[in-house]
């Protein structure tokens, strides 16, 4: 590997650190092998519900040149989310860590932008795209790729110095970098995740049946939530964080730093009763720029209602 490459990967990786990322991994951008059969087969099952979404583009999926024509490197990062204080639970609904806030798409994807205008100016145009959970990418496979982390049990990515609680973004172009290693597994023979999951969501290890998933049920489902859900939701209207709760490795998990990540008051302070009333008008107010839009006001009322 020459040595511009190795100046370029050098450069990414601080400036990675000078924005906030917790990781910066890299890979090269070719053909995810191993990633192919599991695909498939997990689509075969109808492990993704009525996602039928994933079913799309499955050569973009496992190709990220197909993607970013010319593309020779995937540059991972990740972005702590875990928050300063975990909202009350206490007569309240359960809402997932990562929709506290700001709505991660919109804040990382300007974060990201903003780095690659200043590696533009400092190594000049290079062919890129960004993404933030958004387009047909493996997200989980490239970070574990790129020596990130390692993709647990639960199928979320794990890393030893910070848990799991992180967005992961990529940085598709056509610089030549050098690639890191992958990292090794470190779950042992820990079951916490999957006894922990009251609907059984997580199959075997690493495979994940997303239709019995309660993250599935309150945010992708749009029809009624199936009965066989009943009595094993444990609270959550949005998203969940059991198998990330009971991870012994998010023990090292640290607050954010970001400002942008700060709950909005009116989500600390409402309680069941408090919901059970929710209006179009507060949920306008209250998730403007959440991730919590993404359920619409009668898909949160919905999930509500079945809780209740």
């Amino acid at each position: 590997m020459d040595s511009k490459a190795e100046k370029y990967t050098q450069l990414i990786k601080t400036k990675a650190q000078r924005f906030g990322f917790q990781s910066c991994g890299i890979s090269k951008a070719d053909f995810l092998e191993e990633d192919a059969r599991p695909l498939e087969k997990w689509l075969k099952n109808n492990f993704h519900g009525e996602m039928k979404y994933m079913e799309n583009h499955f050569d973009k999926r496992l190709d990220p040149r197909l993607l970013v024509e010319g593309s020779q490197s995937v540059i991972s990062l990740s972005y702590n989310y875990f928050p300063k204080n975990e909202i009350s639970t206490l007569d309240n609904f359960k809402i997932s860590k990562y929709a506290y806030a700001e709505d991660y798409h919109d804040v990382i994807k300007e974060i990201l932008r903003e780095m690659v205008t200043e590696l533009q100016n400092e190594i000049g145009e290079f062919s890129f795209r960004v993404f933030v959970d958004s387009a047909p990418v493996l997200e989980r496979s490239w970070a574990r790729k790129s020596g990130i982390g390692w993709v647990g049990k639960n199928a979320n990515l794990i890393t030893k110095q910070s848990g799991s609680f992180y967005f992961l973004a990529e940085i598709i172009c056509d610089l030549p970098l050098v690639s890191d290693y992958e990292t090794t597994d470190h779950c042992g023979t820990c079951r916490k995740c999957i006894d922990a999951c009251p609907t059984d969501a997580i199959v075997s290890d690493k495979v994940i049946d997303g239709s019995k998933c309660i993250s599935y049920a309150t945010i992708e489902l749009k029809n009624e939530i199936p009965d066989s859900f009943k009595n094993k939701m444990e609270d959550w209207m949005f998203g969940c964080d059991i198998c990330q709760d009971v991870c012994p490795w998010n023990r090292f998990s640290t607050p954010n730093l970001q400002n942008r990540f700060t709950p909005n008051d009116s989500l600390k302070n409402l309680r069941k009763s408090e919901w059970k009333e929710l209006t179009q008008e507060l949920f306008s107010e209250i998730f403007k720029k959440s991730p919590v839009k993404r359920t619409k006001f009668a898909g949160l009322k919905r999930n509500i209602k079945f809780l209740s």
